[in-house]
C-alpha cells in the first residue's frame, strides 16, 4: 500500500501526483509544489487478460510526515486507494 495516503504532504506532492497519473486517477491538485526527498516507489507488474497491469506504490520517503487518514479527509466518501 502507498504510504502517501497517510502523509501530510499528499495533496502538494509531485511524486504522488505522478502516481495518480499512472493509476489514471483524479488529481488531488493540478499543480503540486512539494518535492519530496528520496521517495521510493515499488512497481508491481502483472499480466491480466491481454493487458499488463501496473501497480505503483510509494513505500518510503524521507519527507513522509504522518497524518493518519489524510487522503480520506481530502476525498470524503470515496474508497481509499489500496
Amino acid at each position: 500500500m502507498c504510504i502517501c495516503i497517510n502523509c501530510l504532504h499528499i495533496d502538494r506532492c509531485t511524486t504522488y501526483h505522478a502516481v495518480e497519473a499512472q493509476h489514471q486517477q483524479a488529481h488531488l491538485t493540478d499543480s503540486p509544489d512539494f518535492e519530496p526527498i528520496e521517495p521510493s516507489i515499488n512497481v508491481n507488474i502483472r499480466p491480466r487478460d491481454n493487458e499488463i497491469e501496473m501497480e505503483w506504490d510509494v513505500v518510503g520517503c524521507q519527507s513522509f510526515t504522518a497524518d493518519q487518514g489524510r487522503w480520506a479527509r481530502l476525498r470524503p466518501g470515496e474508497l481509499v486507494p489500496t
